[in-house]
C-alpha cells in the first residue's frame, strides 16, 4: 500500500472531537466534520447520516471515520469513489480505552458493565434520561418495568473519560446516573482512557501503508460489513 495522494477527510462522532483535533489538526486534514452524539441511539439514522456525508463528497478522498461499528450503524456503508479508514472496534468504548485488548480485559473481568461517556451524558443516552423519557410517555409503573428489563443484569457502571478534566467536569452527571442505577445494585467506577487508539488512527490516516489489523481500510467501490469487525483471530492481541 502506498502513501495517500488524495484529500484527507475526517467524519467522526463528537465524542472524539478533542482527540482528533489534537492528532489530526486542520493543517493536516482537508475537511473535518463532527456529528452529534445522539445519532448512535438509532443506528439506522447514524448509517443514513454517514452515507449521506460520503455521497456528498465529489472528489475521491481518504475518509477517516471516527466511529466503531456502533450497534451496526456503520454496517453497509458504501465507499463509493472514496477510500474508508475506520478502527476495528465495536463502539467508542474500546477506542476511548486505548485498545480492543483493554476492552476485552474489562469485559472478561466484569461482563455486566454499563459504560458512560461524556457524549452519552450530553446526548441524554443513559439510564436516568431513558427512565425520565419512559415515565413521561408511559407512566411510572410501566417505566420502571421497562427499565428493569433493560438494566437489572448490570452490576457495574463505569464512566470512561480521556482526560482528568473531563472526569472532573462530568463526574457530577455521572454520579447522578450512578445513584439512579444503584437500584439494580450497580457500583460506580471511573476509568481514565488512553489516546493510543486515536493516535494510531491518525498515524495511519497520514501514512496508510502503516495499517495493521486494528483498523479496516475499504477501497473505492467497497462496503463496510459487520463481518470485518468480528472475523479475526487476534482480537485479543
Amino acid at each position: 500500500m502506498t502513501e495517500r495522494t488524495q484529500p484527507l477527510v475526517v467524519l467522526a462522532c463528537r465524542v472524539f472531537e478533542g482527540l482528533l483535533d489534537q492528532h489530526l489538526p486542520v493543517d493536516v486534514v482537508d475537511q473535518i466534520t463532527f456529528q452529534e452524539y445522539g445519532l448512535h441511539r438509532v443506528p439506522a439514522k447514524l448509517q443514513l447520516a454517514v452515507q449521506e456525508y460520503i455521497d456528498g463528497l465529489e472528489e475521491p478522498s481518504l475518509i477517516v471515520l471516527g466511529y466503531g461499528l456502533c450497534g451496526n450503524g456503520l454496517n453497509g456503508i458504501k465507499a463509493r469513489q472514496h477510500t474508508l479508514l475506520i478502527s476495528r472496534a465495536d463502539d467508542c468504548i474500546a477506542i476511548l480505552l486505548g485498545s480492543y485488548r483493554r476492552y476485552i480485559e474489562e469485559f472478561e473481568s466484569e461482563p455486566g458493565t454499563y459504560y458512560l461517556t461524556k457524549g452519552w451524558l450530553e446526548s441524554g443516552s443513559n439510564p436516568l434520561s431513558e427512565f425520565e423519557e419512559y415515565q413521561e410517555r408511559y407512566g411510572q409503573e410501566e417505566a420502571e418495568w421497562l427499565m428493569d428489563q433493560q438494566y437489572q443484569h448490570y452490576k457495574r457502571l463505569v464512566f470512561v473519560a480521556h482526560s482528568k478534566e473531563d472526569l472532573q467536569k462530568y463526574r457530577p452527571q455521572a454520579k447522578e446516573v450512578a445513584d439512579f442505577c444503584a437500584r439494580w445494585g450497580m457500583r460506580y467506577e471511573e476509568i481514565l482512557g488512553s489516546e493510543i487508539y486515536v493516535q494510531r488512527l491518525a498515524e495511519i490516516a497520514k501514512s496508510p501503508e502503516l495499517v495493521d489489523q486494528e483498523f479496516i481500510i475499504v477501497p473505492p467501490g467497497g462496503e463496510l460489513r459487520q463481518q470485518q469487525f468480528i472475523s479475526r483471530d487476534d482480537r485479543g492481541a
